[in-house]
Formats: C-alpha cells, sequence, structure tokens
C-alpha cells in the first residue's frame, strides 16, 4: 500500500497515456468510435472536435485556410488546459514523457548524471524554439514543427506502426540519457513552452505547505522542472510558474504532507 501511495498519480498518469494510445489504435484497427484521430486531431465520440492549438497557430501562419471544426477543437484544448495547467499535457498526455522518464530513470541507475554538469541548456530556449517554428511555418507555408516533432512522430506511429520516427524517438531517449536530464521537454520542446503559457494562470496547482516542511528536498530531487520549486523552504505559496507540469511526484515523494493540489484562488493568494 505504501508503494501504491507513492506512485498513484505516476500510475493514473500512466494509464490515461497508454489508454489513450489504445483508442486511438482501436479506432484505426476497429473502427471504434470513441477516440479517432491522433493528437494532431481528434474526434471523440465521433461529435467532439480536438485540435492541438500549437499546430492550429502553426497551420495559420503558414496561411492555411482552417475549418470552424479545427477551430472549436482548438479553443477546447486550450480552454481545458488553461484550467487544469497547461503543461499537464506533457506529463498526462504525451508519450514522450513516457520516454523521457524511461531514460531519467535509467540514467539514475547507471549513476550518469554528472554529465549533466558538463552539457548546460538553458530552460528558456524552448521558447526561443516556439517563435522559430512559427515564423518558419510562414516562411515555407508549412507547419513547421510537425514535421520533426518525435511527438508526434511516437503518438502516430504507435497507431499507425512504427516508421522512421523510431531513430527520431531513440534520438530523445539517448538524448536524455547520455546528455542533458529531461532534455527534450524540459529545454527543448516548443510544444512545452506553448503549453507553459496557457497554463500560467491556470486553476489547479500545487501548493506547498511550509509549516509541515521539514526540508528532505526529496520534492526537488524528483522535479523535471527544479525552478518551480523555488518556495520549498521560505514559505507557503501556490507553484504559480507555467513550466510545472502538474505530474504530481513531489506530491509522491513528500514524506510531510507539505505539497498537495489544491485550486489557486486569485484573490484568496494576495491575502495569503
Amino acid at each position: 500500500m505504501e508503494w501504491l501511495k507513492k506512485h498513484r498519480f505516476l500510475i493514473l498518469r500512466r494509464l490515461i497515456q497508454i489508454s489513450m494510445i489504445v483508442l486511438y489504435f482501436a479506432a484505426h484497427a476497429w473502427g471504434w468510435k470513441v477516440l479517432e484521430g491522433n493528437l494532431g486531431s481528434s474526434l471523440v465520440v465521433g461529435t467532439i472536435p480536438l485540435a492541438d492549438p500549437f499546430a492550429v497557430i502553426q497551420m495559420s501562419a503558414a496561411g492555411a485556410l482552417l475549418g470552424l471544426d479545427v477551430l472549436i477543437g482548438a479553443a477546447i484544448i486550450t480552454l481545458f488546459y488553461a484550467i487544469i495547467g497547461g503543461r499537464a499535457f506533457c506529463s498526462w498526455v504525451c508519450p514522450i514523457n513516457m520516454v523521457s522518464d524511461a531514460a531519467n530513470g535509467l540514467r539514475r541507475i547507471l549513476r550518469i548524471n554528472e554529465v549533466e554538469r558538463r552539457v548546460v541548456i538553458s530552460r528558456h530556449l524552448r521558447y526561443w524554439v516556439l517563435a522559430l517554428s512559427i515564423a518558419l511555418s510562414a516562411i515555407f507555408g508549412v507547419a513547421a514543427f510537425e514535421f520533426i516533432s518525435p511527438i508526434g512522430m511516437l503518438n502516430r506511429g504507435l497507431i499507425f506502426g512504427i516508421g522512421f520516427g523510431g531513430a527520431v524517438v531513440a534520438g530523445v531517449f539517448l538524448f536524455d540519457l547520455f546528455g542533458v536530464k529531461n532534455g527534450f521537454c524540459g529545454h527543448l520542446c516548443p510544444l512545452g513552452g506553448f503549453y507553459s503559457l496557457i497554463g500560467r494562470f491556470s486553476l489547479i496547482r500545487v501548493k506547498h505547505n511550509q509549516e509541515k516542511c521539514t526540508l528532505c528536498m526529496k520534492c526537488t530531487a524528483i522535479c523535471p522542472e527544479k525552478p518551480v520549486l523555488h518556495m520549498i523552504g521560505k514559505r507557503s505559496e501556490f507553484v504559480a510558474m507555467g513550466e510545472c507540469t502538474n505530474c504530481a511526484r513531489c506530491i509522491e515523494v513528500c514524506d510531510d504532507d507539505a505539497l498537495n493540489f489544491d485550486i489557486r484562488l486569485f484573490k484568496q493568494q494576495d491575502k495569503e
């Protein structure tokens, strides 16, 4: 039971990620109507459209004429992640998260974290890649990042069959393993940067209770975005940075119950 408590959110994340892949595959292979398409464009129960808003922005920049269903789908996704936390997509939906977590787990087993000190990449680089993706889309008339996105390649590969995209995904794994810890998701991925902007003012957030904290620092050791936990040991407050993935690993490893999900009410937070 203790192990289950320590991994309850991780297990739930994996169930959601795998279930979505299974439903996409089932729609392609057996004609199921629960969730059709892929992460770029989907249809829920044959009725509700969903669309990747970052891909839609790139297509708009490229000059594509978009249908109303695509725009509605992008609006639904944007509103959803604006409420629950933009980068929840990264830890709860994106299949590359499983690749990144596997690489990080192997890094710990092989004790090769010291390599990170020799390879330094700014976490702000993802925002430059985001801007570059939109600019290149406008220049060349295509959705630039979608052509090279490991996320799309892995998602489509798991649904329709792994092809050349497998080499790109393997490259992400090796980069995270031997290069920079959480290198692609935490430093390079423009989609993660985009969702961090969407979720900057989201309502569902991790909240730190300083009175319960014993400064064991297990949370900062496990967090894939360490800067978001800057308040640990200082004060009680919500994790406000949009880069937080709401993965809940900090909650799981905290033996003091000093971290938990809560609803961020801005007026209430100002008073605190």
